[in-house]
């Protein structure tokens, strides 16, 4: 699956997570599994400890966190 297919997995709902991005509108936010991920917890882990996740879903996240990287501005700063 290509990176903009498995964007099509997160979710933004005002009413679930006060409006953080999801995982299919689940309870389990992009932010929590790339915490994981970051902290070294396997992604056999994660798939193990909620069950209603899948594969795809751990690299949607990691997509999503790509393409929000992609749009960083960076700027020099001069020395002053």
């Amino acid at each position: 699956m290509n990176s903009k297919n498995l964007l099509y997995r997160i979710t933004i709902n005002s009413k679930v997570l006060a409006g953080k991005p999801t995982i299919r509108g689940l309870r389990i936010s992009v932010e929590q599994i790339l915490n994981a991920l970051a902290a070294g917890v396997p992604e056999g882990d994660l798939l193990e400890d909620y069950p209603e996740l899948e594969a795809d879903d751990i690299r949607a996240a990691l997509a999503y966190a790509a393409s929000i990287i992609a749009d960083e501005q960076v700027y020099p700063l001069e020395a002053a």
